[in-house]
């Protein structure tokens, strides 16, 4: 079983001389890192801050990065965030939820994924 995928940014991390890292590597979440992060009194002050802690507990590797912490995640750009978010749920199998409804045509129960994003 393949516990740790390797990634590279779309945009890079760009450090304090100018310099870009793209590539790194993530490892597969555990339970622990999930529950630690929500005690985490910067994610216990704001919510949102959850995934923040979590990528920075995951992502083991940065390309000429001595160690992932969450300022470091705060600072890459919106694209590698949101690029790093949906690999993190692709590698840890987290399946959409889904609701169980009759299909207005057949009558036939079905199952339909909910989308909580504005564009869904």
């Amino acid at each position: 079983m393949e516990t740790v995928y390797e990634f590279t940014l779309p945009k890079g991390y760009m450090d304090a001389s100018g310099g870009i890292h793209r590539n790194g590597k993530m490892r597969l979440a555990t339970a622990g890192d999930e529950i630690s992060a929500t005690h985490d009194p910067r994610v216990m002050s704001n919510p949102s801050y959850l995934t923040v802690v979590v990528l920075s507990k995951v992502i083991t590797e940065l390309e000429g990065v001595t160690g992932v912490t969450a300022s470091l995640i705060e600072q890459l750009f919106t694209a590698d965030l949101a690029y790093l978010q949906d690999m993190y749920q692709r590698i840890n199998d987290i399946e959409p939820p889904v609701m169980r409804t009759v299909c207005p045509d057949c009558g036939r129960e079905i199952e339909v994924p909910l989308n909580f994003t504005a564009e869904g």
